[in-house]
């Protein structure tokens, strides 16, 4: 007899799919591909002998090597938790350390939802984010958004709904690009407090600024002394490397205290020695190296708003984001980004991501993600005129 494997499947997998980001990224290993899908930072800007020489003095280190290799605590690594803690005025007790900031999110659904719970979000929102809540069955709330953030004005309505969170990404959101404005924040903040409704902050892009005053977290903005409100999801993956696969969150006592028990039955604690490498960078230097990333990535950012104007027609409209990796274009009418993007795969060889992916319902059909993060300007310039031609070719792409 054949075991029918898929007859033993819990019910929630009936919400987990496969991410149209990490099928794209497949693309990239084609060099003739010029791919604007990943939201993927540049491994020629990785600090390799940085961290060659971290693990050196780790490993040589008697009083290290030993306790790099060994079982460590759930919490994470107490000297990186003191870095973060510093950084972010927050206690050790109050962080945990995650394998990247996408097991903090997963964690934070499962403590959270039950089948049928409401998740509020932006429209559109993080893809990864729906994924990691959505093998928890809730039913999602979304919120439209303007050039200034989430929506204040239709939030309420939201809210007096009773979801067990709102999901933001306040600096440079993915997909969009868009920063929520201090005045937003605030809003956003007395708001859910009204309503009782804790909020999950996703912070993956807030250092990488290029343009305007750096904004206060949602995070540093709550009032604490009743414990807070907010939880933060952070990662050093977009700004020293991600295979470390090293990010934490940040929130009240309680809350960490019961996302540890979730560590424990996850995988026990992220990497011991990949934490110490981490803190041995970000100790050492994160500030200057975060500085040298910013122009790099300015200039392709630059190139694609620059090569967007030149090529793309009158009709299509994208953001101009201050920071973070990612432009996102609303086509002309009639269009659909997942047609637009078989075409262009097949005639134009520049891929992407549909923007439907980041719609809870799908819609959003006549968007896409634009990343500009791994390729030099030249290769972007080439890559936005190609994808312009077809855009400009709008009747054979019908949504």
């Amino acid at each position: 007899m054949t075991l029918n494997w898929n007859g033993l499947l819990a019910p929630r997998m009936a919400g987990m799919t496969a991410s149209e980001i990490r099928e794209l990224l497949k693309l990239i290993e084609q060099p003739d591909i010029i791919s604007f899908a990943g939201g993927i930072p540049d491994p020629d800007l990785f600090p390799r002998e940085g961290i060659a020489a971290a693990y050196e003095r780790v490993l040589r280190g008697n009083s290290l090597a030993a306790a790099a290799l060994q079982y460590s605590v759930s919490e994470g690594y107490l000297p990186l938790r003191e870095w973060i803690g510093a950084r972010t005025k927050v206690e050790p007790d109050e962080i945990l350390i995650t394998s990247g900031s996408q097991q903090g999110l997963d964690f934070i659904g499962k403590l959270l939802l039950a089948p049928g719970d409401a998740v509020a979000v932006t429209a559109p929102t993080y893809l990864g984010a729906l994924q990691a809540f959505s093998p928890y069955q809730p039913r999602y709330l979304a919120v439209p958004m303007d050039e200034h953030g989430i929506r204040t004005d239709l939030l309420p309505d939201v809210l007096a709904q009773g979801p067990k969170f709102l999901y933001l990404v306040p600096d440079f959101q993915n997909p969009n690009g868009i920063t929520m404005s201090l005045e937003r924040r605030l809003e956003v903040l007395s708001l859910c407090r009204r309503h009782g409704v804790p909020v999950i902050e996703d912070g993956a892009y807030s250092e990488l600024r290029y343009d305007g005053e750096r904004l206060p977290s949602l995070l540093s903005l709550d009032d604490r002394a009743d414990g807070g409100i907010v939880l933060h999801a952070g990662t050093f993956s977009k700004t020293i490397v991600p295979a470390l696969r090293v990010g934490w969150v940040s929130g009240p006592k309680s809350i960490i205290s019961r996302l540890v028990l979730m560590k424990q039955a996850a995988d026990l604690h992220s990497s011991t020695i990949n934490q110490m490498v981490i803190h041995t960078l970000a100790e050492g230097g994160f500030d200057a190296h975060v500085a040298r990333l910013r122009p790099a990535y300015r200039e392709r950012r630059d190139a694609m708003l620059s090569a967007l104007g030149e090529h793309f027609p009158a009709e299509a409209r994208w953001t101009r984001p201050e920071g973070g990796m990612f432009v996102w274009v609303e086509l002309p009418d009639g269009l659909d980004g997942t047609a637009l993007l078989e075409r262009s795969i097949r005639e134009a060889r520049v891929a992407f991501v549909p923007g439907a992916a980041f719609f809870p319902d799908r819609s959003g059909k006549n968007t896409i993600r634009l990343s500009f993060s791994v390729n030099r300007p030249e290769r972007i310039r080439e890559g936005i005129r190609r994808l312009g031609a077809l855009v400009s070719d709008a009747d054979q792409i019908a949504a």
